[in-house]
């Protein structure tokens, strides 16, 4: 159970990512989408000059305004390159590659799509770590935690988890993904066996449901970041699941939660992005109380994202947990707001 009062216990870390993977191009066609960390997939029946629309970044770390401009430029044809396509019993899964070349956020990297619409659930970089989007706000989480290990719930492709190793020397994670060819994607095409192969006593890896996620003594923190058919799962808007998950956090832990918003789309029309988010957060808060934080994306009006954060989280608080952060991640820490409901 978390502690009621808790204060933070701040780790402060130094060292600074450096990721090298594979880089490969080919060319292919993508419908643009409504976010900056969504994109739909589609191969049309002639060669055509579609674009994919240039995503958002995420509020600049100088302010605390959002972004909200947009820019109807995007990646041409020739600057994307589909390196992997295949259907599994749980997933549509499609590995792209977007070239160096590109005038784009994105240039330089390789982006794991999952379900029908094509939500980016991976991205990494060849000469960087951070990629300004949400998976660089889970990795401020650990200097706020006890000392223990970290659980992530929807492990991907290993987008959170490279980062978070690079940036804290000490910290183990043990990740739960449900499908295993998503895992072993992440192996191939973004560089997760070197990985497992570098932090061998600091990785875990576990094929199933990550709501049954456990580990002797209970988490520090767990990253949940659990999506099918292009939702939010149906057991998040449920606060019996809360329960358990806070169940199994040692004391003093948090959890963080990507809910996700109205940019997500799903397969299901029924499952609107913005519904599932406030349903998400309502069961949330019924746990939590008043120990339950939001994070916007918004970039613009009708399009935004969220996250959101347990535990107590006062003025002094936050001024330590930037001081203990590198400087690239510490503009996030004032962009947590009680959730108001």
């Amino acid at each position: 159970m978390m502690s009621q009062g808790q204060g933070l216990r701040l780790i402060s870390y130094q060292s600074r990512p450096n990721v090298s993977h594979p880089f490969l191009l080919t060319a292919h066609t993508l419908q643009p989408s409504r976010s900056w960390n969504h994109f739909s997939f589609k191969t049309p029946g002639m060669p055509k000059p579609f674009h994919l629309q240039l995503p958002l970044p995420l509020p600049s770390h100088n302010s605390h305004q959002t972004q909200t401009g947009t820019q109807d430029d995007g990646i041409p044809i020739d600057d994307v390159k589909v390196i992997a396509k295949f259907k599994t019993r749980y997933n549509y899964i499609r590995v792209l590659q977007v070239s160096r070349r590109a005038d784009h956020p994105f240039a330089g990297s390789r982006l794991l799509l999952l379900d029908s619409p094509g939500n980016i659930h991976s991205i990494s970089f060849l000469f960087k770590s951070l990629t300004n989007t949400y998976f660089d706000v889970f990795a401020t989480l650990p200097p706020i935690l006890p000392p223990g290990a970290v659980g992530i719930l929807g492990f991907g492709a290993g987008s959170t988890a490279r980062l978070m190793l690079e940036l804290y020397p000490d910290l183990i994670i043990h990740g739960w993904e449900l499908d295993p060819s998503v895992v072993a994607v992440g192996r191939e095409y973004f560089g997760l066996e070197k990985l497992e192969k570098q932090y061998p006593n600091r990785l875990f890896i576990s094929i199933g449901n990550g709501l049954k996620a456990s580990i002797r003594n209970g988490f520090a923190g767990i990253l949940v970041d659990l999506f099918s058919k292009g939702s939010l799962i149906p057991e998040l808007q449920e606060p019996s699941t809360w329960h358990k998950l806070r169940k199994s956090l040692r004391k003093g832990g948090r959890i963080m939660v990507n809910v996700g918003g109205s940019c997500v789309e799903a397969e299901d029309e029924g499952r609107n992005g913005k519904m599932v988010m406030e349903e998400t957060l309502k069961a949330m808060h019924r746990v939590f109380g008043d120990k339950l934080f939001v994070l916007n994306l918004r970039n613009r009006k009708d399009d935004d994202s969220s996250l959101a954060l347990t535990g107590e989280l006062a003025v002094p608080d936050r001024d330590a947990w930037k001081k203990a952060l590198p400087h690239s991640l510490k503009g996030y820490v004032d962009m947590w707001a009680p959730y108001q409901g």
